[in-house]
């Protein structure tokens, strides 16, 4: 008798950890955001600055376009690689204020830190993924150099 009542208050003891647990379920947990996910951001952020800047300098617009198409293409990679739609609206982006080398300088400043954000992810990514994420290093690296 002393076994059957120790075995019922183990049950009952644990019963209504499980049971509650059972009850609190609201399926799968959302899946981990994936760490290019800021990266295909930032590719958009970036598009939206040098189309900002190349409507507001018409004299720019031929030098920065292709560097905007460059960044959309790039986010359009990282979405296929994440798995994700990527459908979020490309952000609004205002000019930089200032002449010709103030624009220039700011977004040679946003593609160097871009740069090295590629850069960092690039070196801690699996294989499958590091040739994608050295090719968009590359390419902000040569911005960088466009830009100057």
């Amino acid at each position: 008798m002393l076994g059957a009542g120790a075995l019922l208050a183990l049950g009952g003891a644990t019963a209504p950890l499980t049971g509650c647990d059972l009850l609190d379920r609201d399926g799968d947990p959302p899946p981990a955001p994936d760490p290019l996910e800021p990266l295909a951001a930032e590719a958009r952020d970036l598009a939206a600055r040098h189309r900002a800047a190349a409507a507001a300098n018409p004299d720019l617009a031929e030098l920065l376009t292709p560097i905007a198409e460059a960044h959309e293409a790039h986010a359009g990679e990282l979405a296929k690689l994440t798995g994700r739609s990527g459908a979020s609206a490309a952000p609004s982006a205002a000019a930089t204020p200032g002449g010709r080398a103030a624009v220039l300088a700011a977004l040679r400043e946003a593609e160097q830190s871009a740069r090295e954000t590629a850069a960092k992810l690039c070196a801690e990514a699996p294989a499958g993924r590091a040739a994608v994420l050295g090719s968009i290093a590359a390419a902000r690296a040569t911005h960088v150099e466009a830009l100057k």
